[in-house]
């Protein structure tokens, strides 16, 4: 995982805190838990850089709070009515506004609206609010976003309309709302199927419902094979296959539902009464929108599956058009793929192809190898003798295990010497550096790496006897390149 990269990067460069930039993102981008990091870091001798991190942390809460600065005004009444919504019926109806309030922001000026009839369902449980549009023959508003606020399920518009007292048709985005849906119905199969497979330890943790996606978050102490996520694929597929038919008990006191097996989440408030979805076996409290039956999913797709926090993994999916478009998308690069290669048995014309790189990397490794062998004659007699040692300082574009190499070898045979290789391999700075034995008390190779990879804007570590130093500036080996001859 990335956490594990950036400590390997970090210890291969002879650090010793993370860099705090990428701390930050693992934390903010990726949703990695700082403290976590600490405990990685700290098993393999590393910190993080706590003031820095807190800066960025305090940065970025700066940036969202400018970002999401937005003013809004006081509600303006039209009608003392109840709101109705009609969304798990419906995705079109005729409605009228009974309040609105002005809001501005950075992108401009919108408006919330509270319908008398609203199919618009509201953003939760993990499912994203429906989006969709609110017109009549006059006027017509796009509807951004759809939220609940105290009881009040709240539709965000780019307008204000002329006559706000008039009659609407409010209709849903049909396509993302039957997507979104999908998803939904199918983070329910999947929950189930990863209790059969893994134990009913697995617990749903969160999730994220969208047109285009799910993310399903849940309890478990190990990432999970190959063999396990497509068994639990395959069982959510069987299921989809099975034409299960919706039961929704829409009010069911939460006791009946409870004894009746129905999954309730941890952590989640739930009234007297709640909503229930049945999907045979699959038994669950939500007030989210789904299928009428699982074969309208048409088809499930495990995207990826890793590590959300401590004990938690995360699987990403997809399903109904999105899975149909991955799969055409898979055939498409299969056809391009067979096109190239020349041939309809793909599999085995890569193998072959692996086959034929193997062998010339062995090739290449021996070219390599007898490189080496003829800059060591050459080096070995270009040595110069600079006060109490002999020095060598040379530029190469030989690889970085050549060098390393050539440099074990050079400071084994030539006494009193101190080794200085500069290369440009692959178009990459590297400095490496190696002191003779009987010079280790007058001479640390660590040093002066550590000197001469300020020139490269880079870092490095070793050992008194051998150390190497990566960098950024490919400009700044001639720099290091005088300063390694004035040692």
């Amino acid at each position: 995982i990335r956490v594990d990269k950036l400590i390997q990067q970090t210890i291969s460069e002879g650090k010793k805190v993370l860099p705090t930039e990428e701390v930050f993102e693992l934390y903010d981008t990726y949703g990695f838990p700082d403290d976590l990091t600490r405990i990685i870091a700290e098993e393999k001798g590393l910190t993080i850089d706590e003031a820095g991190f807190e800066q960025a942390l305090n940065e970025q809460k700066q940036r969202s709070k400018a970002d999401s600065a937005q003013k809004v005004y006081d509600w303006v009444t039209l009608e003392e009515k109840p709101e109705n919504f009609v969304g798990y019926d419906k995705i079109e109806s005729e409605t009228y506004i009974t309040r609105y309030r002005k809001v501005e922001n950075k992108d401009g000026e919108f408006y919330q609206v509270v319908l008398s009839e609203s199919p618009f369902y509201p953003e939760g449980g993990g499912q994203i609010g429906d989006k969709g549009v609110l017109e009549n023959a006059t006027e017509s508003f796009e509807v951004l976003e759809t939220k609940k606020e105290n009881g009040l399920i709240i539709s965000l518009i780019n307008g204000l309309p002329k006559d706000a007292g008039a009659v609407f048709y409010a209709k849903v985005n049909a396509a993302d709302r039957k997507n979104s849906q999908a998803n939904h119905s199918v983070t329910h199969l999947l929950h189930e199927a990863l209790r059969n497979v893994l134990g009913t330890h697995v617990e749903q943790k969160g999730s994220f419902v969208g047109p285009d996606y799910l993310r399903f978050d849940f309890s478990h102490f190990s990432k999970m094979t190959d063999e396990e996520l497509k068994l639990v694929e395959d069982k959510v597929n069987a299921k989809i296959k099975e034409s299960i038919a919706l039961q929704e008990f829409r009010s069911i006191p939460i006791q009946e539902a409870l004894d009746r097996g129905a999954m309730a989440l941890f952590g989640e408030k739930y009234g007297d009464n709640v909503r229930m979805i049945q999907f045979g076996t699959s038994m669950e409290l939500c007030g989210g929108t789904h299928v009428k039956n699982t074969s309208e999913i048409g088809h499930f797709k495990i995207v990826s599956e890793s590590s959300a926090a401590a004990g938690i993994r995360r699987i990403e999916a997809i399903s109904g058009d999105k899975s149909a478009e991955y799969f055409k998308s898979l055939e498409k690069q299969i056809n391009e793929l067979s096109q190239l290669l020349k041939s309809k048995d793909i599999v085995k014309s890569i193998e072959k192809l692996i086959e034929e790189n193997t062998s010339l990397k062995s090739e290449v490794e021996a070219f390599k190898k007898e490189k080496a062998k003829g800059e060591i004659g050459d080096w070995k007699n270009a040595y110069e003798q600079k006060g109490d040692k002999q020095l060598l300082v040379k530029k190469t574009s030989l690889d970085a295990g050549s060098v390393k190499d050539i440099v074990f070898q050079l400071k084994r045979e030539i006494p009193t010497s101190v080794t200085i290789i500069l290369s440009d391999a692959d178009g990459q700075p590297m400095i490496t550096v190696g002191v003779s034995d009987d010079l280790a008390s007058s001479y640390q190779a660590g040093a002066i790496v550590k000197d001469l990879a300020k020139e490269i804007q880079g870092g490095g570590g070793g050992n008194p006897g051998f150390a190497t130093a990566g960098g950024k500036n490919l400009d700044g080996l001639e720099n290091a390149y005088q300063k390694a001859l004035e040692l």
